[in-house]
């Protein structure tokens, strides 16, 4: 059974959705469900980790000011593997985007017509 081919806006639509707002989910959307779901993992982990080391760091800052228990605060590896697993995310989103529009471009290249006569 073949996959039929996407339409160029839906691939431009499944670039902007993994290069501006979730990478992965673009190439989820595209057919590409196994390489977007790895993204979107990396992706979600990633916030995640960001997120969670924004809010102790935050909860820590608002403990100390108003002079409750003193946290040591949130741990720096947090948010630099947070970093590092959206990052990856986001540049293999960019790999499989840049795949996708190639594909589109050369699908639209007319037929070579090799036996018309010479003029």
């Amino acid at each position: 059974m073949s996959v039929p081919q996407l339409s160029r806006a839906r691939i431009n639509t499944c670039i902007l959705i993994n290069l501006t707002a979730t990478p992965g989910l673009g190439s989820i959307f595209a057919r590409r469900i196994v390489a977007g779901t790895f993204q979107l993992i990396l992706a979600v982990a990633g916030f995640c980790l960001i997120v969670g080391w924004m809010l102790k760091a935050i909860f820590g800052a608002v403990a100390d000011e108003m002079g409750g228990q003193s946290f040591a605060g949130a741990p720096g590896w947090m948010w630099k593997l947070g970093l590092i697993f959206f990052g990856a995310a986001w540049l293999w989103s960019l790999i499989t985007s840049i795949s996708l529009w190639r594909e589109s471009q050369s699908e639209n290249v007319p037929p070579k017509i090799s036996n018309s006569p010479k003029i």
